[in-house]
């Protein structure tokens, strides 16, 4: 894994909240039928760490909000659900979540969407806050967001005119802890958590009666990887999905860091900033994207593969692309997705060093000061890049008080938004439907590998939708290399891989966090939905296959 990827809506060191009182701001009107909740569990995120209890309780309020014209009336849930081991149907975790549910709506025509952040490690507090949910905080990027007071506000790009909306927090993360005799450490890897999650499911279908809802998954940057192999083991067990969301893809950990896939990120960069050598300057840079990515694939990988010789042309054309002059590109050996031996991104650390300033990761639009102690602590820490500085103290802040204020839950414990522990603990082994290892290779290294995955349940259920999200200035996971990636999965059937579309944004790696992108993957999310859930045939099709499913697995053998 190149520079510590933590491939989780934000970054992958340890932030504790504490969610005790309430962050700035009022109170939010107490409504007829609020049910407010304290909780005085202590929820630990070491990997040792567990809990007795095995309560289900949650605080309920009631709320509305306007989108395209149309007053929703609506449930806020928070609070927790404890799944159990499939073996031996004892209580195994107890899992926080947040859910908003539109009243008065039928189970079978109202579609249910799971959301959760990556990592791993990582709550669901950066998506909850910061993409479809009916309240979002309200930032200033690409620009660095000023401290408190913070403001929250109605999302008019809010999915719940299309979608009920559950937030997941894996355990160790947020509010959600292994339950004794078991410790959080049994549930952090690729399996074990897609299994975790995929009970989390189970036991909301049930608590809820919502089997026979369309059900759809929206995970972000590690959480798609989850989704490939949560989707593929919900099949498995009798829950077929209607649709999945991947939005900022790590699907293929051998080629984090691959060059031939980051160079059209880095000339987005360098366009963004003014820094191209073409004349004359790109207008479109889709188009221009698009134009590099076929450079890409032909001129610059023949150039890598046979550097150090070295073909002048295709040097410069490199060097016009990135704004990087041929002397320095030179010295990296071409590699455009190169980093230091601290971990920092040569290209990121470079392009702007001019002016003193390094680009974020995880959004290429957003700098920072690169002198001083800024640019001397460790990166691999995931707080010192740019684009997470420039968010984190307002989800920090508003989370507490929308939580605890507006939601009613409140709680001694710590939440924890982002925990270290669960990703240095994280067992990447991963066994794929074909049985073979396709997480750590035989010397331990990290080879996670999940496009297999998805191809398996999108072959089994030839019905589901996949949209593919990503932001062109994403340099974590950047945009054309998801696109290798789902080109390359085994996946024959051409008829099934027009089940597959991918959009791209003039976004970061959080592509929600653009007022404009998130407005536009609002859009595609709605014509997606639409046709999953608009086509009775196909939802038909999902139902019989989840049934035959439960069926077959309700028979002794």
């Amino acid at each position: 894994m190149a520079n510590n990827e933590s491939a989780s809506g934000g970054l992958q060191s340890s932030h504790n909240s504490g969610a005790s009182s309430g962050g700035a701001g009022h109170s939010a009107p107490h409504h007829a039928g609020d049910q407010p909740f304290f909780d005085p569990v202590a929820y630990g995120n070491g990997p040792d760490d567990s809990v007795t209890d095995s309560s289900e309780n949650a605080a309920i309020t009631r709320h509305s909000i306007d989108i395209g014209g149309k007053k929703i009336h609506y449930t806020a849930t928070a609070g927790h659900l404890v799944t159990v081991d499939p073996s031996s149907s004892q209580p195994d975790a107890k899992m926080f979540y947040v859910a908003f549910t539109q009243d008065g709506q039928k189970e079978d025509a109202r579609p249910l969407t799971f959301f959760y952040n990556g990592g791993p490690g990582s709550s669901s507090v950066f998506v909850l806050l910061g993409s479809f949910a009916p309240r979002r905080i309200k930032t200033s990027m690409p620009n660095f967001t000023p401290p408190a007071p913070y403001q929250m506000e109605d999302n008019p790009d809010s999915l719940l005119d299309k979608s009920d909306l559950v937030f997941i927090n894996p355990v160790g993360t947020g509010y959600s802890a292994a339950i004794a005799p078991h410790k959080n450490r049994d549930f952090w890897g690729v399996d074990q958590d897609a299994d975790s999650i995929k009970q989390f499911i189970k036991r909301f279908l049930t608590k809820n009666n919502r089997w026979n809802s369309p059900k759809f998954l929206f995970g972000e940057s590690y959480g798609t990887a989850r989704s490939c192999v949560l989707a593929y083991r919900l099949h498995e067990d009798g829950v077929d999905l209607n649709g999945v969301t991947l939005q900022s893809s790590i699907l293929d950990y051998t080629q984090s860091g691959n060059p031939v896939g980051a160079l059209p990120t880095a000339a987005a960069d360098a366009w963004f900033h003014k820094k191209l050598g073409v004349a004359p300057t790109p207008t479109n840079l889709g188009a221009f994207a698009e134009e590099v990515a076929q450079f890409a694939r032909t001129d610059y990988l023949a150039a890598l593969r046979k550097f150090p010789a070295t073909d002048d042309a295709t040097v410069g054309k490199l060097s016009e692309y990135t704004g990087i002059d041929k002397t320095t590109l030179l010295a990296w050996s071409l590699d455009i997705a190169a980093y230091d031996s601290r971990g920092n991104s040569l290209f990121l650390t470079t392009l702007l060093k001019s002016k003193g300033l390094a680009l974020g990761a995880y959004d290429g639009r957003v700098t920072a000061i690169e002198t001083g102690i800024a640019g001397q602590i460790d990166p691999n820490s995931g707080g010192n890049d740019p684009t997470m500085t420039a968010v984190t103290g307002v989800y920090t802040t508003m989370w507490n008080t929308y939580l605890n204020e507006q939601l009613k839950f409140t709680s001694n414990s710590a939440f924890t938004d982002l925990n270290d522990q669960a990703f240095q603990n994280w067992d990447f082994g991963h066994i794929d439907p074909t049985g073979a290892q396709k997480g750590v290779d035989a010397h331990g290294n990290v080879v996670l590998y999940t496009a297999g995955d998805l191809a398996a349940v999108m072959a089994l259920n030839v019905d589901l939708k996949v949209l593919s999200a990503n932001g062109f200035y994403d340099f974590v996971t950047p945009f054309y290399q998801t696109i290798i990636d789902l080109q390359r999965m085994p996946l024959v059937s051409q008829q099934v891989r027009e089940n597959l579309s991918a959009r791209f944004y003039p976004s970061g790696h959080m592509v929600y966090l653009d007022g404009a992108s998130r407005t536009a993957l609002k859009h595609d999310l709605a014509a997606m939905y639409d046709s999953a859930v608009g086509n009775t045939a196909a939802v038909g099709r999902i139902r019989a296959l989840q049934a035959r499913k439960l069926e077959k697995k309700a028979t002794p053998a």
